[in-house]
């Protein structure tokens, strides 16, 4: 009777009835739940939970028409999958007139349904929840609520005009090096009306700091992220409900110079920022939008109506620093009778051509204070502080001075054998001889400064700079710093951490915390190779560590900024540029100032990685049109389907196949292709890039592999492991082509030589081929080269090289970070069967003296738990396998084992299907829930 009602109701098709029909439908589930409570709810044992949008808990302020919502389960017992959902989506939390009502959806599918109901109103609030059925078609009760607010969608009026302090860039170039005070603005307004919400949507050109009555407002810094801004500019919503006060109120803004008004630094002597990005004088956006209880809304809205003086940062810059006179601080924001002494109005400049875009990227913010582990007077008055760890961020320092004492910050990855700081491994652009053009310092050092304002205790933060350090070099200070008075503040995109893996290698759990460190220093809102040289965002380093950064953290939203970086920077002819934004570097490039090879492949790389790790083909749609003009530039750019012109293995340790590994780049680039028209059901497509994929292998395989010998271009680990990777060599040719590799490490005392793509593909390799003890043999070496000789020279984060440098490369670089991916998807054996983890394998590779080994990776489709244990003749293997999904465990045990689960033989447990059998592995296939296995 109860479905009958429901099917009568949800059939009623006029108008008239639609608030009856939403009545009758909130009546009805409410006695729906009521009756299940009692009989089929409480053998319910599937429930969703962690509901999200946009892969984001309630977000704030998205500008996407259609987003896409998600959720996973909590569960009892095993073999647990939903049946069908039911979405409702309303702008009341009681649901009343829903803009969507889904109806039951037979499906299993829970991750990115696209949301389907009645255009969404700009700067609204939408509620929404759900209920599941589960595998024998029985409903959980309703999820609790869970919102997303929209913020300026597409055809929105942007009512807001940008606004800066009127200044002009400097006529000579010196003069950019001298004193710019950072402008400070405000608004003064009175509330005199009980206020239902406020919001603020703001961004800037250069970075901005938000203020409501001289209170920050938010946790990010370096705010926004950094963008080509012709193209795309970012902004934020900021929720002020609670802050606002009645009477006045005054909303300040204070402007960094960022990514937007660059010095004209010359970086390695020759290249000025200046003259490759969008550049102009600070300046920024916002609108405060508030709705009172009464019905009426007001916008404060940037225009020249404000007010704007000279701050207390006197200099920025994301290279150099920032240099605060405490002394300027302005302290008085309401004013007196709402006027700032000595203020000017604001002046309305164009701002942007980019398009206003929600930010939907993580942004930056303090994810840990770092106390120093000692601080040491090296010469009268010169201090060290040692922050034990190298990280990306800042300082906070607390004081007691007279006005005008200033103290200076010096910031290096390393010290000299006396003691004191080395920073040339971390000096911008290797401006280290007067070579970078007329104003700039002789050595371009991370420095920062702090002119004390002589009341009190004085805490200071820079705000518009970030440095890559261990070591800090403090003069100037008044008396002896303690500890206490200093502190790092780690700074990075703050995405959710996805990973966690330890095992019986103390090197590798050492590692793997290195990989972490060195990751999170390079995610300012690109993808950096290092944090303080150079800084900016290399689509090689991409290619070579999307998946590591895909196990160890939630990248979904970060990486598709990052993707449209790359879109918006793509070449007139089709080529994606070597960095993103662009910076006009193009090494080796094939063409049109594009970059590299193996550099553009980071870009459909990327996307795949995307697609592999969340599930949503929305990505592979977005670019697609970009990804066809690469690849038509590509193809047009290509000598009889192969390429002689690339930067190679970057940073091997042999001399590099050049031709060869270019030409495998572009291989795999149609590859891609070709699968990303299969996933999007563009079978003429498939047919063409198929055809152009097998006509390029044939040109590689015919110029550079030998099949008598197996021997790929010249030889080395990088040109074997390239072949392999990419499964140029036939079925019956593939055992010589390992044996040459197997030949080339063990030449090398089984030490690699690859760079860093060479590095990504050796694991990939040797995890397919089932040669996991040779991946450990080399991980596991604790000389030169591997990343136990960087452990055990003291490293804290990964170097730029395998060898030691303390003048040039770097010592914070993620490029050789993708050893993390082997812990996962070998040590741990956690791998996607199917996108999004809807399927997964669970195969550990147990190799060398290892003894255990444990982690999980939390996916869109829940946590997956993988820990394996050694104890005499029996294996034990523990799994988690989230409902919702399905799972191929292949448990370690040789041929002839007794395989048991939970104590009993695995052929007498129902929830457990026998595969295969193999002489190292019994494969089973099991749904979700928690399994214990052990074979001896």
């Amino acid at each position: 009777m109860i479905w009958l009602l429901q099917f009568l109701v949800q059939t009623i098709r006029y108008p008239f009835y639609d608030r009856v029909k939403t009545i009758c439908f909130i009546t009805l589930s409410t006695v729906l739940s009521g009756i299940y409570t009692g009989n089929e709810l409480a053998a319910q044992t599937l429930h969703p939970a962690g509901l999200r949008c946009e892969y984001m808990v309630n977000p704030l302020g998205i500008d996407i028409p259609r987003p896409a919502l998600s959720w996973v389960f909590t569960a009892d017992g095993r073999n647990r999958r939903q049946s069908a959902y039911e979405l409702i989506v309303s702008t009341d939390s009681m649901y009343r007139n829903p803009s969507w009502r889904s109806g039951k959806v037979y499906t299993s599918k829970s991750n990115a349904i696209v949301y389907s109901g009645r255009p969404l109103k700009p700067f609204t609030r939408y509620y929404w929840k759900l209920r599941v059925w589960d595998q024998d078609h029985k409903p959980a009760a309703w999820s609790r609520n869970a919102w997303f607010e929209t913020a300026a969608l597409p055809g929105t009026t942007w009512d807001a005009q940008w606004i800066g302090a009127g200044g002009r860039a400097p006529d000579k170039e010196e003069d950019f090096y001298k004193d710019h005070p950072a402008p400070v603005f405000r608004k003064a307004f009175r509330v005199q009306k009980k206020i239902k919400n406020a919001r603020l949507y703001i961004t800037g050109l250069g970075y901005y700091e938000a203020y409501l009555n001289g209170q920050k407002i938010g946790t990010e810094m370096l705010a926004p992220g950094w963008t080509s801004f012709d193209k795309t500019v970012l902004y934020r919503t900021f929720d002020l409900t609670s802050l606002v006060e009645p009477g006045t109120n005054a909303i300040g803004v204070m402007l960094g110079n960022g990514w937007y008004n660059p010095l004209p630094l010359r970086m390695w002597g020759s290249r000025n920022l200046r003259e490759r990005i969008t550049v102009g004088e600070p300046c920024f956006t916002a609108m405060m939008r508030i709705e009172y209880t009464d019905g009426s809304n007001e916008n404060i809205r940037t225009d020249k109506s404000w007010e704007v003086i000279a701050g207390p940062v006197i200099r920025n810059n994301v290279y150099l620093g920032e240099h605060y006179d405490a002394r300027r601080e302005i302290k008085e924001w309401q004013g007196n009778d709402g006027v700032w002494a000595q203020s000017k109005p604001a002046v309305l400049v164009r701002g942007s051509l980019g398009k206003l875009t929600a930010q939907l990227q993580p942004g930056v913010e303090v994810t840990r204070v770092i106390k120093p582990v000692k601080i040491t007077e090296i010469k009268p008055g010169l201090f060290i502080a040692d922050m034990g760890q190298n990280f990306a961020g800042v300082v906070r320092v607390r004081l007691k001075a007279a006005a005008g004492t200033k103290i200076t910050f010096r910031y290096g990855e390393d010290v000299y054998k006396d003691g004191s700081l080395n920073g040339m491994t971390s000096v911008a652009g290797q401006v280290k001889n007067g070579n970078g053009g007329a104003g700039a310092p002789q050595v371009a050092w991370q420095e920062d400064s702090y002119t004390a304002a002589g009341k009190g205790v004085e805490i200071w933060t820079p705000r518009f700079t970030f440095h890559g350090f261990r070591y800090v070099e403090i003069k100037g200070w008044p008396g002896v710093p303690r500890p206490s008075d200093i502190e790092g503040l780690r700074m990075n995109a703050a995405m959710e951490e996805t990973g966690s893996f330890q095992c019986s290698n103390t090197m590798f759990n050492r590692l793997a915390e290195n990989i972490r460190w060195t990751f999170l220093s390079n995610v300012f809102s690109v993808q950096s190779d290092c944090p303080a040289r150079e800084k900016y965002g290399y689509g090689g380093d991409m290619f070579c560590s999307a998946d590591a950064f895909n196990f160890n953290f939630d990248m979904g939203n970060f990486y598709k900024k990052v993707l449209q970086d790359h879109e918006d920077d793509q070449r007139p002819l089709g080529g994606i540029t070597e960095t993103a934004p662009y910076v006009g570097i193009a090494d080796a490039s094939p063409g049109d100032q594009s970059g590299p090879l193996g550099f553009q492949l980071g870009f459909p790389y990327t996307i795949k990685q995307v697609y592999d790790f969340y599930g949503d083909d929305r990505v592979i749609r977005k670019h697609y049109a970009a990804l066809t003009r690469q690849i038509r530039f590509l193809t047009d750019s290509a000598k009889q389907h192969l390429y002689d012109v690339e930067l190679s293995d970057h940073e091997s340790l042999d001399e590099k196949p050049v031709a060869f590994t270019a030409s495998c780049f572009y291989l795999h680039h149609v590859q891609l292709m070709s699968e990303f028209a299969g996933i999007l059901g563009k079978t003429e497509d498939v047919k063409k890039y198929r055809q152009l994929a097998n006509s390029i292998r044939e040109a590689i395989v015919k110029k550079f592999y030998n099949p008598q010998t197996g021997v790929f271009d010249n030889g080395t680990q990088s040109a074997q492991f390239f072949g392999l990777w990419n499964n140029l060599p036939g079925e019956a040719d593939r055992a010589k082509a390992v044996e040459v590799m197997q030949n080339a490490v063990a030449k090398k005392g089984n030490h690699l030589s690859t760079g860093i793509f060479g590095t990504k593909m050796l694991f990939d390799v040797l995890r397919v081929n089932n040669r996991n003890d040779l991946a450990y043999t080399i991980a596991d070496q604790r000389d030169f080269p591997g990343w136990g000789h960087m452990i055990e020279g003291g490293a804290t984060t990964l170097w730029e090289t395998w060898k030691y440098s303390d003048n040039t490369y770097s010592q914070n670089h993620p490029m050789f970070g993708s050893v993390s991916e082997w812990f996962y998807r070998s040590l741990l054996g956690i791998n996607a069967a199917a996108p999004g983890f809807e399927k997964i394998r669970i195969k550990p590779q147990p190799a060398g003296n290892l003894t255990y080994a444990s982690g999980t990776y939390r996916s869109v489709a829940g946590a997956i738990q993988s820990s394996w244990k050694k104890e005499g003749s029996s294996y034990q293997l523990s799994v988690t396998i989230p409902p919702n999904t399905s799972a191929e465990i292949w448990i370690p045990a040789v041929a002839g084992a007794s395989v048991t689960e939970s104590g009993k033989d695995i052929r007498l447990v129902k929830e457990i299907r026998v595969l295969s059998v193999t002489p190292e592995y019994t494969v089973v296939q099991v749904g979700s829930g928690d399994y214990r296995f052990v074979s001896r």
